[in-house]
């Protein structure tokens, strides 16, 4: 139901895969930037990059559903345009 959602506001498979991406990037950003940062050192750090870096997954899973969604909307004799 939740996919059905998002895919009919206009979520496609593609956004929620470059979400996952720039997630990654934010993590790496934001794990570099804690560490120049933070005058508590290496474990806060840390916590930032798995913090961020968690959204990930998530965002591939979505992804992986959105596709299927999308698969099954399509009826098999259509050509794409």
């Amino acid at each position: 139901m939740i996919v059905k959602m998002l895919h009919d506001k206009g979520l496609r498979s593609e956004h929620a895969y470059a979400a996952a991406f720039v997630s990654i990037g934010l993590s790496i950003t934001s794990w570099c930037g804690s560490m120049k940062m933070e005058p508590r050192g290496v474990a806060r750090a840390d916590r930032w990059g798995i913090f961020v870096g968690e959204w990930a997954p998530t965002f591939f899973g979505l992804g992986l559903a959105l596709a299927h969604y999308e698969h099954e909307e399509t009826p098999l004799h259509s050509v794409a345009p």
